[in-house]
């Protein structure tokens, strides 16, 4: 990549982050997703400044060739499109080269979840834990109860969870915050959990360490509990509650928190607002299960559905 390309990723990051607050995880794939296009120009014997339509959109065909899906080809032009329409705005283009090219598209695919009896297994297979018990029950629970994302979750203040709190705020994507309820069951987790944690920062603390502001703290470089070692961790109470192991994510737990409440009757708004959905189509997604059952309704009430 020439030092030129270089510059304009690194002072878009920075924009982003500065201005929209962009997430770690965000910025990266970003850098990523511009890094692979910088190079595809330079094999193509252009830069940043003289790229043109035919040029993003031949590099929508590479992706294509390569055999990339339709979110990781629209997450790539979104990412395209947002650098030209920065560059504009600094003056460094005269143009927009991508802003009239339509994207691939998202495949609107049933996210994966579990049925309530899977959950309680992986329930109960953290209450046996031999192993941080405490901890794994506590970190079951809330993101079963409150269907965070798992970097909501590893990364929760412990300030948030203080006074037995019957609501939890959550600081999700863009700073932006939400109050989700927390069921007893994860109260009573959590309160078990913190009483635990306080006595062994209280003697980390005696010894001459510094106190986590995290509810889930660890040694490593981000002072948390990382989503890689969570990861691990579920995967491991799969194997355990005998739920196949390839169905078991924190982010199906989350799909499992959304498809419950809304087959248990709650309203699309509501669970949008407790997901920390920004647009409603992204929560559509889960009404699949609301035609599950108007079917069996119909199924069952409708006299000409009966033998």
């Amino acid at each position: 990549m020439t030092p030129e390309m270089a510059r304009w990723i690194q002072t878009f990051l920075n924009a982003q982050a500065a201005e929209l607050n962009a997430a770690a995880n965000t910025q990266l794939a970003y850098a990523r997703d511009l890094n692979d296009f910088s190079g595809f120009l330079e094999d193509n014997d252009t830069s940043f400044e003289t790229t043109t339509r035919d040029d993003v959109e031949a590099y929508l065909i590479f992706c294509d060739a390569q055999g990339l899906s339709h979110a990781t080809r629209a997450r790539r032009l979104s990412a395209i499109k947002q650098l030209f329409r920065f560059a504009f705005e600094e003056g460094w283009r005269t143009d927009n080269p991508a802003l009239q090219i339509k994207g691939p598209g998202k495949t609107k695919r049933l996210p994966k979840t579990l049925t309530v009896e899977e959950v309680d297994r992986l329930l109960e297979a953290a209450a046996s834990e031999s192993k941080d018990r405490l901890r794994t029950t506590c970190l079951m629970q809330l993101l079963y109860a409150t269907g965070m994302r798992v970097t909501e979750l590893v990364s929760l203040p412990v300030s948030a969870t203080r006074g037995d709190p019957r609501m939890l705020l959550i600081r999700g994507k863009g700073e932006k915050e939400r109050m989700v309820p927390l069921s007893p069951p994860a109260r009573e987790a959590l309160r078990e959990y913190l009483f635990q944690r306080d006595k062994t920062e209280e003697r980390a603390k005696a010894n001459g360490k510094k106190a986590s502001k995290f509810l889930f703290p660890s040694r490593g470089k981000s002072g948390h509990l990382t989503r890689q070692s969570f990861y691990g961790l579920i995967k491991d109470l799969a194997v355990a509650s005998g739920v196949e192991r390839s169905r078991v994510t924190p982010h199906t737990l989350r799909h499992a928190f959304a498809t419950h409440l809304l087959a248990g009757g709650a309203d699309l708004r509501v669970i949008q607002t407790l997901l920390g959905h920004s647009d409603i189509s992204t929560t559509e997604i889960y009404t699949h299960v609301l035609d599950e059952r108007l079917k069996e309704l119909v199924l069952e009430h409708h006299p000409l559905a009966k033998d």
